[in-house]
């Protein structure tokens, strides 16, 4: 079964992108220089960014179907990210160099199933989440701070 990641679509934030910090203060974001890496894991490009990049922290609801499952936290958005991950049967570099938090949900939004892995060893979890009929897709989060990564589901 062939599984892809996805990094969240870009262009609900673009209004965002060059305001300044005191217009990015107002709606609660903050903009970091990213000083090292790894540290800012974008979630467009699904990458750590680089020293000198600027990121945006936000708030970002990832969950938003409507039950008690339904969630939101902080996330990095690359200020320079345009182009969103589409990556089919493999992992980013940003997820397999940490531990990850895999939720499964249903098509109705409620959680089924989760487990941790190490993020080079989360493949036969995925694989193992995604063959289960009652599963429609994936949500991977940082383990240590719980910070949506990105979402994985199944691959025509």
């Amino acid at each position: 079964m062939a599984f892809r990641v996805q990094g969240i679509d870009p262009a609900p934030f673009e209004h965002l992108m060059g305001l300044s910090d005191e217009a990015l203060a107002e709606r609660g974001i903050r903009r970091y220089t990213v000083d090292a890496t790894p540290g800012f894991p974008d979630r467009i490009g699904v990458r750590d960014l680089e020293p000198g990049e600027t990121a945006l922290l936000l708030h970002y609801e990832h969950q938003p179907a409507d039950t008690p499952y339904r969630a939101s936290h902080a996330i990095f958005l690359g200020e320079q990210s345009r182009t969103r991950l589409d990556l089919i049967d493999a992992l980013p570099e940003a997820i397999r160099i940490r531990p990850i938090s895999l939720r499964a949900f249903n098509a109705e939004g409620e959680m089924v199933d989760a487990d941790l892995a190490d993020g080079s060893a989360l493949e036969p979890l995925i694989l193992r989440f995604l063959a289960r009929a009652d599963v429609a897709y994936l949500h991977a989060h940082y383990a240590k701070r719980g910070c949506y990564a990105a979402r994985v589901e199944r691959s025509e």
